[in-house]
C-alpha cells in the first residue's frame, strides 16, 4: 500500500511520491527525464507494478469458472477492483461497473449497444467541439447507420463550451449527449452537471468521457446524475489496456450485449442463448485479469494521496507554468479556460510543434505534439497542432523551469 508519508497535513511530499515511480529516475539523451506527457499516459507507482507482478508470480488463473485455490484468489482480487471502482465514483451498485479496455471501448460499447438499439431515423446526438476522436467517430457510425443527425456544441476562443448554443440545439429529437469531463487538448473542465441537467430535461441520456478526470477530479456519478461514465486506468497511474464503464442499472439492463462469448451467458443452446446478469452480460471472454487486479492499487494510490491534494498541487504547477511559458517570445497559449486540469497547450510562431518536441526530447523533456486526436478542435483554431505539457502529481516546479529553459533555447536557436 501507499506510505502515509507523502501526504502531510493536507500538503503532499512530492519527493516522497517521486520515489515511488521508478521510471522517473533515469536519464534520457544524457539528461534527467522530465516527463510532461501525462495526458497521454501517466507513469506507474511501485505499488501498481508490484501488484501486476504478484498476480503472475503467485496466483495466475482464470476467474469466475474455477473452484481451485488460485482461481478463487484471482476472482476475489478481480472483484475487489470492481468494488473499489464503485466507491471511487460513488456508483450505487457494483453491477453498474463494467470492465473495458479503456474509455475508447466504453464509448464504443454504449454507441454500439444503446445507440443501435434506441436511436432511430431523425434522432439527434450531441457532442462538443472539444471531443477526442474516440468520442466523435463512434457516434458518427451510429448516425450513418441509423440516419440520425450529429450536432456539435461550439467552443469559444478560450476553449469553453458555448452553453447558449447547446440550449438552442437541444430538443425532443436529442437522444444522446456525449461530452468529456475535461479536455485532453486544452485541459478545460466542462460544466458536466449543468449539461446533464439540461439534457435530461429533454429526455436525453448523457455519457461523460472521464479519461482526463480520473486522476485529477472528484467524481460522483450519483451527484452529477450522468447515465454513463468512462475511465481509463493508464491515465490514472494504472496499467494500460483496462478501464471501466459506469452505466445506470436500468439502462444497462435494457441494452443488448456488446460482445458474444463465454462469461456473458447463462445458458447456450443452438436454438437460443440467455444472457448473464449485470455486469457480466458485457464482459465476454477471459478479461485482462492481471491489469484489472493492479488497477485497484491505482485507485488506492489516488485515494490515499487525496484528490483535493492532487488537484491543488497540479493547479499550482499549471498556474506557475502558464505564467512562465506565456512570457516567452512568439508563444501563444491555446486554451485559456477559467477552470482547467493540468494541461498547458501552446504554439510558437514560425516553429513547427514537431520540431519543438524533438528538440525538447534531446534535452530529456517529454511533451506531446500534434493534434492530440482532436483534429476538429485544431481546425476550429486554424492550426495543425500544439505543443502540450501535461502535469501529474509527481511533477515539480523545477521541471517547469527546465521546460521553460528548453523552450527558450529552442526559440533562440530557431529564430
Amino acid at each position: 500500500m501507499v506510505s502515509s508519508s507523502p501526504a502531510i497535513a493536507g500538503k503532499l511530499d512530492i519527493e516522497a511520491i517521486r520515489k515511488q515511480f521508478p521510471i522517473l529516475h533515469q536519464q534520457v539523451n544524457g539528461r534527467d527525464l522530465v516527463y510532461l506527457d501525462n495526458a497521454a499516459t501517466s507513469q506507474k507507482p511501485l505499488v501498481v507494478i508490484d501488484a501486476l507482478i504478484d498476480y503472475y508470480k503467485s496466483y495466475n488463473a482464470n476467474i469466475h469458472r474455477g473452484i481451485h485455490t488460485l482461481a478463487e484468489k484471482a476472482t476475489k482480487a478481480y472483484e475487489e477492483t470492481r468494488h473499489t471502482a464503485q466507491r471511487f465514483i460513488n456508483a450505487k451498485s457494483e453491477q453498474e461497473i463494467i470492465f473495458t479496455r479503456g474509455v475508447t471501448e466504453g464509448i464504443n460499447l454504449v454507441a454500439s449497444s444503446y445507440g443501435r438499439a434506441f436511436i432511430k431515423e431523425g434522432d439527434e446526438i450531441i457532442i462538443s467541439g472539444l471531443e477526442h476522436h474516440s468520442n466523435i467517430v463512434p457516434w458518427q457510425l451510429v448516425c450513418e447507420e441509423k440516419k440520425a443527425k450529429l450536432q456539435v456544441i461550439p467552443v469559444s476562443p478560450e476553449g469553453e463550451l458555448d452553453l447558449d448554443t447547446f440550449k438552442k440545439i437541444l430538443s425532443g429529437k436529442t437522444k444522446i449527449v456525449a461530452i468529456n469531463h475535461a479536455s485532453n487538448s486544452l485541459g478545460t473542465i466542462n460544466p458536466v452537471k449543468e449539461v446533464i441537467k439540461l439534457a435530461h430535461e429533454v429526455g436525453a441520456v448523457v455519457l461523460i468521457d472521464g479519461a482526463q478526470a480520473g486522476a485529477h477530479l472528484e467524481i460522483d456519478v450519483q451527484d452529477m446524475d450522468c447515465d454513463f461514465y468512462c475511465l481509463s486506468a493508464h491515465k490514472m497511474y494504472g496499467p494500460t489496456g483496462t478501464g471501466i464503464l459506469y452505466g445506470k442499472k436500468e439502462l444497462l439492463e435494457k441494452m443488448p450485449p456488446y460482445h458474444g462469448g463465454g462469461e456473458m451467458i447463462k445458458e447456450v443452446t443452438f436454438e437460443k442463448t440467455t444472457y448473464n446478469d449485470l455486469p457480466y452480460k458485457f464482459e465476454a471472454g477471459t478479461p485482462n485479469i492481471a491489469d484489472v487486479v493492479a488497477y485497484k492499487y491505482a485507485f488506492d494510490f489516488i485515494n490515499e494521496l487525496g484528490r483535493e491534494n492532487i488537484a491543488a498541487h497540479e493547479h499550482e504547477l499549471l498556474t506557475y507554468a502558464t505564467e512562465r511559458v506565456s512570457k516567452l517570445k512568439s508563444v501563444k497559449l491555446v486554451g485559456t479556460a477559467k477552470n482547467k486540469v493540468g494541461v498547458l497547450a501552446f504554439t510558437v510562431e514560425g516553429i513547427h510543434h514537431f520540431d519543438i518536441g524533438q528538440m525538447l526530447d534531446a534535452r530529456g523533456i517529454a511533451v506531446r505534439t500534434g493534434h492530440h486526436c482532436t483534429q476538429p478542435l485544431m481546425t476550429c483554431y486554424g492550426i495543425e497542432g500544439t505543443v502540450r505539457a501535461s502535469f501529474a502529481v509527481y511533477n515539480t516546479k523545477k521541471e517547469v523551469d527546465q521546460l521553460v529553459e528548453g523552450l527558450e533555447r529552442v526559440i533562440n536557436f530557431m529564430k
